[in-house]
């Protein structure tokens, strides 16, 4: 028994999530715009790092693409079980999930801020009320990239995209989907997203972005995705 999400099954009872998310799901408001805007993204045969999990249905919406392979990292321990339940409900042996963190740099012990509305769980105290704080050891994110043959990178980790794009060196990203959350860094925080990205060959791409989801893509001309919406306007 559970929810459809999205077309994809979701095994989780209202009491394991807030009654905000629970809502969320119901209704088909979870993660809806990254849902319909990451199956543009994603290409048969990527290699995908996907940063916070969430609840694992955007991680299988992923998977569900031929030939892809996805490599996805949840940082709240609670909610990295649910979403391992919802993978294994969807997904078949192309993903691997991880509850951890991926950062620039050597492995550093970060403090996560864990919050009742999982989606709000993040790094930084001054988000909101929080229930407690646990420390997780982050991975080098380069070093992981370059070990698995990454080339395309999913996330939406609360606002730490910021910091992680501006020192993260990223070898071998074709595109970037992310979630921004400008209420954390303001418009000055968007625009040094975009400059970062752009000094690593990735552009702002509007063929996967709405609203503050957005593809950033390394500019290879024309893709299959694009002629279709030219067909279908």
């Amino acid at each position: 028994m559970g929810l459809d999400v999205h077309g994809i099954r979701v095994p989780i009872q209202p009491h394991e999530v807030s009654p905000e998310i629970w809502s969320a799901l119901q209704s088909g408001r979870y993660e809806a715009n990254e849902a319909q805007k990451v199956r543009r993204v994603i290409q048969p045969n990527d290699m995908v790092l996907e940063l916070g999990t969430g609840l694992g249905v955007v991680t299988s919406i992923i998977a569900s693409v031929d030939g892809v392979r996805v490599w996805s990292f949840e940082a709240d321990p609670i909610t990295a079980q649910l979403a391992q339940r919802v993978i294994d409900a969807n997904c078949d042996d192309n993903v691997m999930l991880t509850n951890g963190i991926l950062s620039a740099g050597p492995p550093t012990k970060v403090e996560f801020f864990q919050r009742r509305d999982f989606w709000m769980s993040s790094r930084f105290a001054n988000q909101g009320p929080y229930e407690r704080v646990i420390d997780v050891t982050s991975c080098d994110i380069d070093a992981f990239i370059g070990a698995h043959g990454i080339n395309v990178l999913v996330m939406d980790i609360e606002g730490s995209e910021l910091e992680l794009v501006q020192k993260a060196r990223l070898p071998g990203i074709e595109r970037i989907f992310l979630e921004l959350h400008d209420h954390l860094y303001g418009l000055a925080g968007i625009r040094a997203i975009s400059e970062a990205l752009g000094s690593k060959g990735l552009i702002y791409d509007p063929r996967g972005s709405s609203g503050p989801c957005v593809l950033f893509s390394v500019d290879d001309g024309e893709r299959q995705f694009d002629a279709e919406i030219a067909h279908a306007t």
